[in-house]
């Protein structure tokens, strides 16, 4: 390419997209305003690169949870609003079996299945972590993961099945009553307020390179990377997988061929539900408290990642979270303290941005592979 070619090229640029080119000199300024930072020292690299490393994990469960939207919306063909509260139900289905098996012949167990509401056992008197209780938390997952895959195929054989044929916008507004029914349904079993779960006195901390890491942390982002892995080599490798793909690209084509559709909606199902639950159990793991609004709340950053990284690809709902997770966090580095609830606000800016320059996403709306 000539010097006029790359001249013609900057110029259409300029013309046709001058906000492109606003958007990459505020970015410049932020990262010449980052580098001066770390030259004058009101920032050190080891600050940084926590704020880098939570972003990492923050990422890890918003790009799990939003695997199982991507998922149902290339499959199904709608945004399942519910999807927030599988995440809630995940978290106190789990907790609720963490705490029993940990406190239990010590507490009374009505207590222990409550989380310690109430005049229940309080977090440092179970001393639940991964440290001093690991089998409990292995537990507390897998039951989070397993009861959060039978109501997501509960209610899709109750509410979802008898109305799959009607259109998309009569299966939202039934998602949207049903994630309002499992909301307050946990609010009839459990706590309406927010409670504290895990023992943070007793989670091992690590420095490495100078970022304080806990072993909580170090176990999200096995588990995250492990599940996504799974995932990964189930859609890739697999004669069901192959099937799930062929239906997202053409759900008709695909029933001609003789794919068991019925099976792919069931396995969506039993996916989407599973990684819910364990996102929802892991948030719980990291912030140490728990809240039966916890989903819905995670939601907007959920519906964030995978329409960023375009809806319908798995991949895309993973990098969407950790660019989301990471963008929430590294913005700490310019919001201080009186402004740091603004830091998921960001996080929508930068949503916004990517979708006013490439508004099919960061993977450009790819199906399930």
């Amino acid at each position: 390419m000539g010097v006029s070619d790359s001249y013609a090229r900057g110029r259409r640029l300029v013309i046709e997209q001058p906000g492109l080119l606003v958007v990459g000199f505020g970015a410049l300024l932020l990262f010449a305003d980052l580098v001066r930072k770390l030259l004058v020292g009101s920032l050190t690299v080891a600050s940084l690169g926590g704020f880098v490393w939570n972003g990492i994990v923050i990422g890890l469960i918003i790009g799990l949870a939003g695997i199982g939207l991507s998922l149902t919306y290339s499959i199904l063909g709608f945004a399942n609003f519910a999807h927030g509260d599988y995440v809630s139900w995940g978290a106190f289905s789990g907790w609720a079996v963490a705490y029993l098996i940990a406190g239990l012949g010590r507490f009374d167990a009505g207590g222990l299945l409550l989380i310690g509401a109430g005049d229940g056992p309080a977090p440092a008197d179970v001393g639940i972590s991964i440290a001093t209780t690991p089998g409990s938390i292995v537990a507390g997952l897998v039951v989070a993961v397993a009861f959060t895959v039978g109501l997501s195929l509960l209610i899709d054989r109750v509410v979802y099945r008898p109305i799959r044929g009607a259109d998309g916008i009569s299966l939202l507004i039934a998602s949207i009553g049903v994630a309002f029914a499992l909301r307050y349904l946990i609010v009839f079993f459990f706590f309406n307020s927010r409670e504290g779960v895990t023992d943070l006195g007793s989670v091992p901390k690590y420095d490495v390179a100078g970022i304080s890491v806990t072993a909580h942390q170090l176990t999200i982002v096995i588990i995250g990377i492990v599940l996504m892995l799974g995932v990964h080599l189930l859609l890739q490798y697999t004669k069901l997988g192959k099937a799930m793909r062929a239906m997202a690209d053409n759900r008709d084509l695909a029933q001609v061929t003789g794919i068991p559709t019925e099976r792919v909606i069931r396995t969506t199902w039993i996916l989407g539900g599973g990684l819910a639950g364990a996102a929802g159990y892991l948030v719980v793991l990291t912030q140490g408290t728990i809240a039966f609004d916890l989903g819905w709340l995670l939601l907007l950053l959920i519906f964030a990642a995978v329409i960023m990284g375009g809806i319908g690809s798995i991949y895309g709902a993973i990098v969407g979270g950790l660019v989301i997770g990471l963008a929430s966090r590294v913005s700490l580095v310019w919001l201080t303290n009186d402004f740091s609830s603004f830091s998921q606000a960001v996080a929508f800016v930068l949503l916004i941005l990517v979708l006013l320059f490439r508004p099919e996403g960061i993977f450009g709306g790819v199906s399930t592979a």
